[in-house]
């Protein structure tokens, strides 16, 4: 499957099953549709179908991307604890 590489809003699609287990956990694949469930995620495998959507955020704006920011401002919170202790 491909990875979509932005956030977005499916207008047209095709039977799109996306593979969301690697923001969700969950290993089922989710059935998206234009009328039912459209937000795509960056970040997410295409897994069956096809479909186009409209880009709504990209790189640090998106989900995936306000993940990671939100993991390396934890991780650079315990370096400075860590440089805090060794002076």
């Amino acid at each position: 499957g491909d990875l979509l590489p932005a956030d977005g809003v499916l207008i047209q699609g095709n039977d799109l099953k996306i593979d969301e287990s690697a923001l969700t956990g969950e290993s089922d694949h989710v059935r998206k549709s234009p009328d039912k469930d459209p937000l795509l995620l960056s970040g997410t495998h295409v897994m069956e179908g096809s479909g186009r959507m409209v880009v709504t955020a990209v790189g640090v704006n998106s989900q995936s991307g306000i993940i990671f920011a939100l993991l390396g401002a934890a991780g650079d919170d315990e370096d400075d604890k860590k440089d805090k202790k060794g002076d």
